[in-house]
This record gives C-alpha cells, sequence and structure tokens, in this order.
C-alpha cells in the first residue's frame, strides 16, 4: 500500500516526498475507484475523514492505524475532485476536533476553512527549453520584481470591511502581469507566499497549507498555466517561502492531533513574536513536512527559486544570539539545501537573514548552511539611512555607503528593497529621501544608479518603479493612476531603461562575486559626497558610474580611470526626459594624462576624467579604450558558487554590519 522506504526516510527526517504518503490521492482498490486519505497523528485516540462525501461524519469513515507509527489510512469509494474534506481527531484529552489536511493539494477559499480533493496529474508543460537553459544565475543576470499578486492590480478594490474586493486569477494575470515585467526588464518575479493563509492582512507569512496554493486566485493548474507561461516569456518565477512558523488558527497544524506533533513541547520555545507557533524542527517528521513541501512546489509548479523567509529565526530562537543556536532548525537547512542541490540543483535557494551568522552561502560540505543567496539587509538599512539624512550631514556618514564592500564578499548577497520597507508607516522608497518632491525625485533615481552598479543581484518591490508616495497596502491596487502625473511617468521611463542597461552590460552581472569585478574610483571626497564606481566583466570591458549625493553642481568634477580611451554617458538621472534639469554630458569624454602632481589625488591612476554633475545626480559611462591600448582582461577562475574570502580585519568588522538586527 506504501513505499516503506519513503515511510522510513519520513521518520529520519530526510524525506523530500513525503506528498506521496499523506493526504488524498485518487486509487483503485479492489477494482472500485475512490481516494486514499493518509495522516500522521501520533497522539489521537482515533482519527476518521469527515467530507461531502459522508455528509460531514453522519456515516462515519474511521480510518485504520498503519504500522503502529502513528499513520492512520482509508480508502473510501466514490469520492470526487474538489470534495471538501477534513480530519477528525479524538485527543488523548477525550475531545473531538477537525483539522484540514496538512498535505491538502488545495483548500476552500477563506473564510472556509475545508481542504479540497485535487488531482495534480496531467499538466501539460511547454517549458523544457527554459528548464534546460535554467541557471542559478551566479554570473547571469538576475533583476527581481517582488509583488504580491493580489494587490498588483485588483479588479475590484475592497470596499471596507467584510469585503475581500475581487482579484485577476492566475490566468488572468498572464496577460496582465506577464508583459508588464517583460517590458520593464526584470528577468525574474517573485511573489509573495501562495501556500494557502487564512488572512489576508498576514500577506501570506502566516501560513495553513504547506501544499495548497492559495485558493485566492484559482486552482492548482490554473498556477501552472501562469509559470509556464512566465517561462515561455523568458521570465523566472521565485517563491516566498515561510519555514520558521505557521498560523495558530484552531483548523490548522497548532495542536494538530491534541498534540504538539509540529509544534514545541516547551511552551516557551513555542509561540512568535507574530502570534503565530514556531515549527519544531529538531522532530524528524516535521524536518520531512517542510523538505517536501519544498521539494513539490519545485517538482509540481516548476518554481525557480526560494526565498526563504525569517531565517534569522532558524539560526536562532526568536532570531535572537542571546537564546542560542536553534541547532534543530539549522540542521533542517543544511539538509533542504544538501538535497536540493542534488535533485534540483539550478533552484535558486534565498536566505532573508538579519544576523551576522557566517557561512550561511557557504556550501553544507565546507560547514555553510548552503544557501545561494543571502539578502544583503546591512546595504539596505545603511544606504536608506543616508538617503534620509540632510545632505549637510552626510559628508560624515560616507561610511554608510562604502561599508557593504568591506564584508560584501563573505557571502553572496543580494541587494533588495522589499516589501518590509513599505509599509506600517515605514513610508515609500521616495518618501524617505530627504527634501521636498523634487530633491526625493532626483535623488531616488540617484539611489537606484548607485545599487545597479553596486556588486550583487537585485530585487525591488512593486510601486518602486512608480515612485510611489503611498504605502503598500494588500487590499488595493498599486497606485497606477499616478502615472498621469509626469515626473512620476518620467521616472517609471527611467527604471525601464536602468534596467535595460543592466541587461545589456555584462559588466553589471557577471563578475558580481569575484573581487576583480568592482573597484572604487572615487571614494574618499566626504566633503562633497561624490562617489565613482568601476565594473568589469570577464572580458575586461568596463562600466563605470559617478554619483553626486549633494546639491552641488561640478562643471568639471575630476575622476581618476583605468582605462585610457573614450567614455560615452549612456544614463544620466538629471536628463530632461527623467525630469532633469539635463547638465548631462552630451558628448563623449576623453581620459586625459594625470600630471604628477596630482597623481596621489587621483588615486595614483594614469588617466582621469572631468565630468558635469548634477545636484543630487548619478550618470553611467559605456567604456572605449583608445585604440592601439591592449584591454586588460580578467580571468575568473574562482568557481562562482564559493563565494571569495575576506581578510581578517574585514571578518572582525562583520560583527558591526547589523547592530540593528
Amino acid at each position: 500500500m506504501f513505499d516503506n522506504f519513503l515511510i522510513h526516510t519520513f521518520h529520519d527526517g530526510n524525506c523530500l516526498q513525503a506528498y506521496k504518503i499523506f493526504g488524498a490521492h485518487f486509487e483503485t482498490h479492489e477494482g472500485k475507484k475512490g481516494v486514499r486519505f493518509t495522516t500522521y497523528a501520533p497522539n489521537a485516540r482515533s482519527a476518521q475523514v469527515v467530507g461531502e462525501f459522508n455528509q460531514w461524519g453522519e456515516t462515519p469513515c474511521y480510518m485504520e492505524r498503519y504500522n503502529n507509527g502513528g499513520i492512520y489510512t482509508i480508502f473510501v469509494e466514490g469520492v470526487k475532485e474538489f470534495d471538501m474534506y477534513k480530519f477528525r481527531f479524538e485527543t488523548p484529552q477525550g475531545d473531538i476536533i477537525d483539522k484540514a489536511d496538512p498535505y491538502a493539494y488545495f483548500s476552500e477559499l477563506r473564510p472556509g476553512t475545508a481542504s479540497k480533493v485535487y488531482n495534480m496529474e496531467g499538466y501539460r508543460w511547454h517549458d523544457s527549453k527554459w528548464i534546460k537553459n535554467r541557471t542559478k544565475n551566479y554570473d547571469c543576470p538576475l533583476n527581481i520584481y517582488e509583488a504580491s499578486l493580489g494587490s498588483w492590480k485588483m479588479k475590484r478594490e475592497s470596499e471596507g470591511e467584510g469585503d475581500d474586493g475581487e482579484y485577476y486569477s492566475y490566468e488572468e494575470l498572464i496577460d496582465e502581469i506577464i508583459p508588464y515585467v517583460k517590458k520593464m526588464g526584470y528577468t525574474h518575479l517573485e511573489v509573495m507566499p501562495l501556500t494557502e493563509f487564512p488572512f489576508d492582512g498576514s500577506w501570506g507569512y502566516q501560513a495553513t497549507g504547506f501544499y495548497s496554493a492559495t485558493s485566492r486566485y484559482g486552482q492548482p493548474k490554473q498556477l501552472m498555466k501562469f509559470i509556464d507561461a512566465c517561462h515561455q516569456e523568458g521570465i523566472g518565477v521565485i517563491m516566498d517561502f515561510v519555514p520558521a512558523h505557521f498560523v495558530k488558527d484552531s483548523h490548522g497544524l497548532h495542536m494538530y492531533d491534541g498534540g504538539f506533533v509540529y509544534d514545541y513541547n516547551d511552551y516557551n520555545r513555542r509561540y512568535s513574536p507574530w502570534d503565530s507557533v514556531y515549527f519544531d524542527l529538531g522532530k524528524n517528521e516535521v524536518r520531512s513536512f517542510l523538505l517536501s513541501s519544498v521539494e513539490f512546489f519545485a517538482t509540481y509548479y516548476h518554481i525557480d527559486g526560494f526565498r526563504f523567509d525569517a531565517v534569522s529565526n532558524l539560526i536562532y530562537y526568536e532570531g535572537n544570539k542571546n537564546l542560542g543556536e536553534n541547532i534543530g532548525a539549522m540542521e533542517w537547512m543544511k539538509r533542504l539545501n544538501g538535497h536540493m542541490s542534488g535533485y534540483h540543483p539550478t533552484v535558486m535557494m534565498i536566505a532573508e537573514d538579519s544576523t551576522d551568522y557566517p557561512g550561511v552561502t557557504k556550501p553544507v560540505g565546507e560547514h555553510g548552511l548552503g544557501f545561494d543567496y543571502k539578502w544583503d539587509l546591512g546595504w539596505m538599512n545603511d544606504t536608506l539611512k543616508y538617503f534620509q539624512e540632510d545632505p549637510v550631514y552626510r559628508q560624515y556618514d560616507s561610511h554608510f555607503i562604502t561599508f557593504s564592500m568591506a564584508y560584501f564578499y563573505s557571502e553572496r548577497f543580494l541587494l533588495e528593497f522589499s516589501h518590509d520597507e513599505v509599509v506600517h508607516g515605514k513610508a515609500t522608497i521616495i518618501n524617505k529621501m530627504w527634501g521636498l518632491h523634487g530633491d526625493k525625485l532626483a535623488q531616488v533615481k540617484a539611489l537606484y544608479v548607485y545599487m545597479m552598479l553596486h556588486p550583487g543581484k537585485k530585487l525591488n518591490f512593486m510601486g518602486n518603479e512608480l515612485a510611489e508616495y503611498k504605502e503598500w497596502d494588500e487590499s488595493k491596487s498599486l497606485g497606477w493612476d499616478i502615472l498621469k502625473y509626469p515626473d512620476h511617468d518620467a521616472f517609471h521611463h527611467f527604471t525601464q531603461k536602468l534596467n535595460e542597461i543592466y541587461l545589456k552590460y555584462p559588466a553589471l552581472y557577471e563578475m558580481d562575486y569575484d573581487l576583480k569585478g568592482f573597484e572604487w574610483l572615487v571614494v574618499d571626497d566626504h566633503d562633497q559626497c561624490v562617489f565613482a564606481i568601476e565594473r568589469k566583466d570577464k572580458a575586461g570591458n568596463a562600466i563605470i558610474a559617478v554619483m553626486n549625493f549633494v546639491g552641488n553642481t561640478h562643471e568639471k568634477y575630476k575622476v581618476p580611470v583605468n582605462i585610457e580611451g573614450s567614455y560615452k554617458e549612456i544614463l544620466n538621472t538629471d536628463q530632461a526626459v527623467y525630469s532633469g534639469k539635463n547638465i548631462v554630458n552630451p558628448r563623449a569624454i576623453r581620459s586625459k594624462k594625470t600630471k604628477l602632481n596630482e597623481k596621489t589625488k587621483l588615486l595614483n591612476k594614469d588617466h582621469y576624467l572631468e565630468v558635469k554633475l548634477a545636484p543630487f545626480s548619478a550618470c553611467i559611462f559605456e567604456v572605449k579604450p583608445k585604440k592601439g591600448t591592449t584591454k586588460k582582461t580578467t580571468k575568473n577562475k574562482r568557481n562562482l558558487r564559493k563565494p571569495a574570502m575576506v581578510d581578517a580585519t574585514n571578518v572582525k568588522n562583520m560583527k558591526k554590519i547589523l547592530p540593528y538586527a
């Protein structure tokens, strides 16, 4: 009846396909067609399945205990697809409770809480070329658009309490969001959690159904069709996944069979600050439950990457270093990343981690946690602090811009401005900028150039590309009407152009994690708050950016450069087309020979540029070496899967990276 090897690995904490044992599966038994229901409830005195097919228990369907291992199972004849059901347990205390199926593939639309029988087989995919060519993008462009599928654009917004509004379905979104993401130049769409959740206001971060794609937007095969369509348009799909905790609601995993199956036995470990319940990942069956959930979405939905939420709470209890390491959860992460690298080697594993714990992106075989990328929350916080300051004081805080490069090569970092930065009274990205509207608009453009030139893959939350002043609200659409205002329409086109440049020039992504791909050209002009960066690709082609983060104009600012040649401005944030004053560099600039007495001032470079800089601006230049000069090529011998090491000083500095964590 069951694969005993799968059951063994389930109890051993290494099962990647527990969903093949548990849940509701169509089956023919003794010539009769129906569904086999199976659940793990080791504390229950008895178990039964109740649903539409037996009038919710009027005709009892008691389950049999299988092999004395806490597994209950029953075959029920005549059950149809989409029939609703729950499991009913007699608890050790003698109470009777009903629970949704933890392994259900589909769920009743909220506020209903029942599970639904669903056949996951039979969808015909059309993305074989995409899957064959898919990589983890270490030396490829990775520019992520994070979105809430429900509130990116709504058919009808909520009109108050009790009204959920009307969402676009998975299939309808194919013609809505996919063309937009492609037109704007993003490589991947990251969707906020799709695992079923009861309360819209949790945004999916307090889930009940870890195998059930939310019914808010349609059925599982409609989600498959949506992801398939993304792949056919060259767009990858990353799914936000929440392995640290689950919703407290009575129909869910909390005290599943009257005992603590998924949660901690210890009350002091059990509950999170978000009024949810922590998974006890020291239990092998819980490890298998979540391992299998990730593998399930990778297999059945062709997900290209997972962003794991609240990894700090998996490293330390409650994310607090003083409470000690969460050994059980760390072991789970190592198993997950080890297994996924073997079975799904091109699926990206991304950690949202606010700690300074070392080796998050180091391979498991080298005593790391094995993730492919880690969000650089230190960079995000430092950068936004800098741009919130009055420019008068920025000269004293250049370290907010430069410090990230002191630790950057210790992990494989990803730069992000996510949904967390634009909710709960935190203000949107543009509204965080110092000054009035014109200055804010200028600075946010310069900020995004700095982000794009900084090493590391990129992520921006929906609405950031509109320069929205309105904070994100899950019950409302983005403020698309804002594009009727010229400044915001111009900013929208600026974002599109910046993304286009990112995709066009390998120097901006090919050597993100190689020391030879980045250099500060201007890093210590604290008084004038000017910075310049050079990025190179593997062939030695270079792109440079010069950024002026205060309100002064420079007619001939001297920028030291490595390459003698011509520098053509390919983007300037002050161009009139982007609502600027058009203080630009209209003609290609030829480098000049550095005089001997200027060598020290210009970082001992042999050549320099004289560039025009508008207030609060940034400009990007394409470099064309002078004919007859040889271009210095960079041989990238280091395996990009392995992050570069930093010296002892930088390792020491890492302890200071996240004082706000």
